[in-house]
């Protein structure tokens, strides 16, 4: 089983690869369309602007390829910016179309009494019961680390499968569709419990 990390040219790619190949014995960074068709499973991590990203993804001419392998059913994780794009709109520095695998939009934190960006420790809390997936033998109410300061809204409520709160907002840290996974949070950098939803991603290929 192959799983790619997509190149688009943004930060932390180098780090969500090396979490990744702890579980995956084929596990590669690529920025080739061909080889992420290729894949039983794609990653997008990022940090960074929304903008850039999908540039990024422009440019390398990959944006047909993700959503190809979207079509095709295979699973797709999307890491704090990756996440934000798989959504359909975002309104960071104006407005831009992402990839619109989950509907939904891209917004800036406003007023919540909390400085922003949001970075640090904060818990993510179920908004439905949790299937197993990729949080099969996690407690309810794990801390996982953020940086961000723009957030997920998705249309269908459905696809929110986890909340936190930061201030006195309450915002959608991870969403769902079928086997398309966004995490807000770095599962990289959270500790063994991170670690423990990118092997249980790992494992949807099995």
């Amino acid at each position: 089983m192959k799983i790619c990390i997509v190149d688009y040219g943004v930060g932390n790619v180098h780090n969500a690869l090396k979490a990744f190949q702890l579980y995956a014995t084929d596990c590669a960074m690529t920025d080739n369309a061909e080889e992420l068709l290729s894949a039983d499973a794609i990653v997008l991590p990022g940090v960074g602007a929304f903008e850039a990203g999908m540039q990024g993804l422009r440019d390398r001419t990959l944006i047909d390829a993700v959503k190809e392998v979207h079509a095709q059913e295979k699973p797709i994780m999307g890491i704090c910016l990756g996440a934000q794009l798989l959504m359909s709109t975002s309104y960071e520095f104006g407005e831009h179309a992402g990839l619109n695998i989950i509907p939904g939009d891209v917004l800036r934190f406003q007023d919540i009494g909390e400085r922003i960006p949001h970075i640090g420790w904060n818990e993510i809390e179920p908004a439905q019961e949790w299937d197993g997936s990729i949080f099969e033998g996690i407690g309810s109410n794990p801390e996982m680390y953020f940086v961000h300061s723009y957030y997920m809204k998705p249309s269908v409520a459905e696809h929110g499968l986890a909340t936190t709160t930061y201030g006195d907002f309450s915002f959608t840290s991870v969403i769902r569709q079928n086997n398309v996974f966004g995490c807000q949070f770095h599962p990289e950098k959270s500790g063994k419990t991170g670690l423990k939803i990118i092997e249980n991603f790992v494992r949807l290929m099995e």
